[in-house]
């Protein structure tokens, strides 16, 4: 369990805040995303906000994104995090997150084990009591990702996505502050 404190380390990666210096290489591994792809929502190439990272981390009591990166540093993805509202009550707010690795990452771990340490680190950092993930119903990989980091499939969200000139399902998944 984490501590609220970042860098928060695991077994293969590590999740750390975004440093200006890690602008380039953000910038980058947004760039690798797979043309046609789970997360190819056709959208013009958005930098990464420099004035944003001259201020500080690139999270806030909003959203936030994390680097991921193996225990000899190299970079190979991201994590976001953005809040979710099930009532006007602040404790109601949930986190959605979100995963974006470098394809040739893929199938190694890393995605589990840096979507296990987020949804740590956001329970430690804060009184939320759920963090939750969707995933489009044909992505199996990040389905079986999901579920190795301790997420709970819920169900599918019917026509909420829409990407590629048409609206897809998806699967959503969740971890609650007493899961095991």
């Amino acid at each position: 369990m984490t501590d609220g404190r970042l860098p928060v380390e695991g077994v293969l990666v590590r999740l750390r805040d975004v440093m200006l210096a890690d602008a380039e290489t953000v910038d980058w591994l947004n760039q690798q995303k797979d043309v046609g792809g789970f997360n190819d929502f056709d959208l013009p190439f958005q930098p990464t906000p420099r004035d944003a990272l001259a201020r500080g981390a690139l999270r806030n009591e909003y959203n936030g994104t994390l680097l991921i990166e193996t225990l000899v540093r190299a970079p190979v993805g991201t994590v976001q995090w953005r809040a979710i509202h099930y009532g006007p009550p602040e404790r109601s707010r949930a986190w959605n997150i979100g995963i974006e690795l470098e394809p040739r990452a893929r199938g190694r771990g890393y995605g589990t084990e840096a979507q296990r340490l987020l949804a740590a680190w956001l329970f430690a950092a804060t009184d939320t009591n759920r963090v939750e993930a969707q995933t489009d119903v044909e992505n199996v990989p990040e389905q079986r990702s999901l579920e190795k980091a301790g997420f709970t499939r819920e169900g599918i969200t019917r026509g909420c996505q829409f990407r590629g000139g048409t609206y897809h399902d998806l699967v959503m998944y969740s971890r609650i502050r007493s899961d095991p």
